[in-house]
């Protein structure tokens, strides 16, 4: 860590190419500034496939992080966007919190604090009043386990109705009333949902004093919530960091992607410097 700093910046496993291999991940994220690095655990038979990876397997990539002085210390479970808590299907229910547990197992072997759920009772289908139901259960089953194990979820606020607030999130925070369940709200999501309400997104935000995990920053247009590069959107970074730091949140994840380009390294100092200028001076 920047010991100049107050905080942590981790960086997304995502804004690096996917052909690198873990000790290269870490090292690009250590020279370009970052403090840890976020692991993805998304949809796809590829990520899925890491919830069973070996004890050596595991073991490998703790010394490999331990090598390159650079550690994995956040997990984005988006995964459960094909398999929802909240599934009307009692099968993918099943499935759903058997990704949890893996996933809850594997932050604890990696050493990773907390796992970014998405809030979601369910994405592909239609929300109900039965999905919500089977989401809240699913979800109190999921915090018993995270909190036998010593990991923090922590819900991302996303671009869907359901939970795109603090104040959504907030509403199974208080549900479900355990510390191991707490918020990791997306900057570029709160605005977006802010403007299109024209709510106060800093008013939202302040209603989860005492419970944000961390905070993942992100840029984004109206209507639009991915690849939008830094600077060219409408996030009030310097408002939203300064507001969560007097909240007392220390740790941030730099969200984007890498698109194809070039000079990715670039892209990565890049994000680290404006992103860093964006928080208060200590």
């Amino acid at each position: 860590m920047n010991s100049d700093r107050s905080y942590k910046l981790g960086l997304y496993e995502k804004a690096m190419p996917n052909t690198l291999s873990w000790p290269e991940k870490l090292a690009a994220a250590k020279a370009t500034g970052f403090d840890y690095v976020e692991i993805s655990i998304d949809e796809t038979d590829a990520k899925l496939a890491r919830l069973d990876w070996t004890a050596a397997e595991r073991l490998e990539l703790v010394q490999q992080m331990a090598a390159a002085e650079m550690k994995i210390e956040t997990m984005n479970l988006s995964g459960h966007r094909k398999f929802p808590l909240g599934s009307p299907d009692a099968g993918t229910r099943a499935k759903s919190l058997e990704i949890m547990e893996k996933a809850i197992r594997l932050a604890a072997d990696l050493g990773i604090r907390i796992i970014l759920i998405a809030g979601y009772d369910t994405y592909y289908e239609t929300s109900t009043e039965e999905t919500r139901a089977y989401f809240a259960q699913g979800l109190a089953k999921s915090v018993e386990i995270a909190s036998r194990e010593g990991v923090v979820l922590a819900f991302e606020t996303m671009e869907t109705p359901f939970m795109n607030t603090v104040a959504k999130a907030m509403h199974y925070v208080d549900l479900i009333d355990s510390p191991y369940l707490q918020v990791f709200p997306d900057t570029g999501n709160l605005t977006n949902a802010a403007v299109e309400a024209k709510a106060d997104v800093l008013a939202d935000l302040k209603l989860g004093a005492g419970h944000l995990a961390a905070v993942h920053v992100k840029e984004t247009v109206p209507g639009k919530f991915r690849e939008i590069p830094f600077g060219t959107g409408h996030v009030d970074f310097t408002a939203m960091l300064g507001l969560s730091m007097d909240m007392g949140v220390r740790r941030y994840t730099a969200e984007f992607w890498h698109v194809g380009e070039a000079d990715w390294m670039g892209q990565l100092n890049f994000a680290a410097s404006f992103l860093n200028a964006r928080f208060p001076k200590s």
